[in-house]
């Protein structure tokens, strides 16, 4: 494994360290769980190189004046190649109603505004750390002072006001109301509630191992015949297992069972304070191996497994794998049944472009989570969903809000809203040298990663993999998740699905509007690069679900009677008990 992280014990703290930690720790949740400095230090290493660049200040200050001339040109209809009526990409004046004055000019000079900005929080000499970080927190400012998040400035706002005679502003503040005091206004509707064990997470299964750690799902064959290879799935262990078994209609485990595939599932225990010290070493040794040697217990110990591994799931997996693939296996692991193919679902191996959510990972906001994390012992879920919101500000928050307030519409409840409010946590020592050794040192792609003290590499994997990328994913971008061609030189089928980082895998067949791009490098394979492959792999319409089937049949043997569970080693039904275990205030 990597190098041991910082004790997450309270002993050996000297009361002034101990003082700094309480002070940062209780001044986290007012920003955002953010680190003060980071953004402290990025916004001075533009300050700085813009106050010694007078060039760079008037070359702005006349871009700022040319687009105000813009914007009245505009205004009055002086500007023939941007005539006021013209079409806008972006959903938030995509209504016709944006076409009209004075709201056209309102949105042109917003546009104008994002074209400086994004000029402007750029300079040369900054370090590519802060100038994202500065660019990504200009765009959070425009979002939130858009024309389109005021009543006065919105046309549809503003027509929907007018329609209601006013009722829907009023419901709206009812929806404000109930949100900042939390206690629902008389009469209001209950929104739907998605139960787990009643509407969610129902596959039919049976818990057949269980540990500190995880908890081992077999799903019941839902055909006569089945392929004998089974498939082992490794969610992400910062989100509960059924993201993968939602509703019935759309639950990946009951759609692979019904093709013939049996199917086990890890269920993340929620880890508590006395979890603190929790390695990445144990997530690999009580997650990955004993489920594996779990599979093999009933299914036979020479019975080939397909394993897949959906986000920091399929890291965990891909470094499973290249430990198991080199010549020094890691200890214990002598008696697992061997592996048949590796899939990995929105999965990095190559953090060295993590997309928008790296911002949010340098050594001073690591120092601000191990403070947070050494009093509570573990992250919770709740101080997680303040970066993954920045990262969908305009959907999550902004429009949102918009509506629920300005519109009186509640969003609907759904079973991915359910289970994305359904929070996990952290242990503190394994959250730690996760963000250090993947994030921060990119270990994992540059072969320093260690497993019982010796570096793996993925350039050691032999098996066919199927990797899935996602076009929208802030998470795991496409293009970084692609890099594990470069990684090694197995086989590599590769999809590029629309959708995000959890709508894009959770697309079953029937879902509308869903299409993807497909092509499979050959081992040893020469290296495209991802622009090239974009542009040369087949477009697919509908889900990319029956591909990965229809290749996982494909590297499976001939389907026969499935093999009954022992009775001594069923615990209970699915979904077990590992994935009701809350945060407990």
């Amino acid at each position: 494994m990597t190098e041991s992280a910082p004790s997450t014990a309270q002993g050996g703290e000297s009361p002034t360290e101990r003082l700094d930690r309480l002070l940062h720790a209780a001044a986290a949740p007012w920003l955002g769980n953010l680190s003060p400095i980071s953004l402290s230090l990025a916004w001075a290493d533009w300050a700085w190189h813009l106050g010694v660049s007078p060039g760079r200040q008037m070359a702005l200050a006349a871009r700022a004046a040319q687009l105000g001339i813009d914007t009245w040109r505009f205004a009055a209809g002086l500007d023939g190649e941007h005539p006021v009526g013209a079409a806008d990409d972006d959903p938030r004046f995509r209504d016709p109603a944006w076409t009209q004055w004075p709201f056209s000019v309102w949105r042109e000079g917003f546009r104008n505004a994002e074209t400086f900005w994004r000029e402007a929080s750029r300079l040369p000499g900054m370090t590519a750390h802060h100038a994202d970080l500065t660019a990504f927190f200009a765009r959070q400012w425009l979002g939130m002072l858009t024309p389109a998040n005021f009543l006065p400035t919105n046309p549809v706002v503003l027509r929907d006001a007018i329609a209601s005679g006013g009722a829907h502003l009023a419901k709206g503040a009812r929806h404000w109301l109930e949100d900042v005091t939390g206690v629902r206004w008389p009469g209001t509707d209950e929104p739907a509630h998605f139960e787990v064990g009643r509407d969610v997470a129902v596959t039919p299964g049976q818990v057949v191992w269980r540990n500190r750690l995880i908890e081992l799902i077999r799903y019941d064959a839902a055909t006569p015949r089945v392929h004998p290879e089974p498939l082992l799935v490794i969610p992400s262990w910062i989100m509960k297992y059924y993201i993968l078994d939602l509703s019935p209609h759309n639950s990946m485990v009951r759609w692979l069972v019904g093709q013939g595939h049996t199917v086990y599932m890890l269920s993340w225990r929620n880890p508590e304070a006395a979890d603190r010290d929790l390695s990445m070493d144990d997530y690999l040794r009580l997650g990955v191996f004993d489920a594996l040697r779990a599979v093999g217990r009933i299914e036979g110990t020479a019975t080939p497994v397909h394993a897949m591994g959906y986000c920091l799931g399929g890291t965990l997996l891909a470094i499973a794998v290249a430990a198991l693939a080199r010549r020094e296996r890691p200890v214990g692991t002598d008696d697992l049944p061997p592996l048949a193919t590796m899939t990995l679902l929105a999965a990095q191996t190559d953090f060295a472009e993590p997309g928008e959510l790296g911002l949010f990972i340098d050594e001073s906001q690591i120092r601000l989570l191990d403070d947070i994390m050494k009093e509570q012992g573990y992250l919770s879920g709740e101080q997680m969903a303040g970066s993954f919101q920045f990262l969908h500000s305009r959907e999550l928050v902004w429009t949102r809000r918009m509506r629920e307030y300005l519109m009186g519409e509640r969003e609907q409840p759904s079973d991915l809203m359910a289970w994305n409010a359904d929070h996990t946590r952290m242990p503190a020592r394994m959250h730690h040298e996760y963000l250090v050794s993947l994030y921060l040192r990119n270990e994992l792609a540059t072969n320093r990663y260690r497993v019982d003290g010796r570096p793996v590499s993925l350039n050691d994997v032999t098996l066919p993999v199927f990797a899935v990328g996602t076009q929208r994913d802030h998470v795991s971008p496409w293009r970084s998740v692609y890099q594990l061609h470069r990684l090694t030189d197995a086989e590599v089928t590769f999809v590029l699905t629309t959708g995000g980082h959890n709508a894009g895998i959770v697309s079953e067949p029937g879902h509308p509007g869903r299409r993807y791009q497909i092509a499979t490098r050959p081992a040893h394979g020469a290296w495209t690069d991802p622009q090239a492959w974009e542009a040369a792999a087949p477009v697919v319409d509908g889900s990319w679900w029956p591909a990965w089937q229809r290749w996982l049949a494909a590297h499976s043997s001939p389907p026969r009677r499935p093999r009954p569970v022992p009775a001594a080693m069923v615990l209970g039904p699915a979904p077990g008990t590992y994935v009701f275990v809350r945060h407990r205030h």
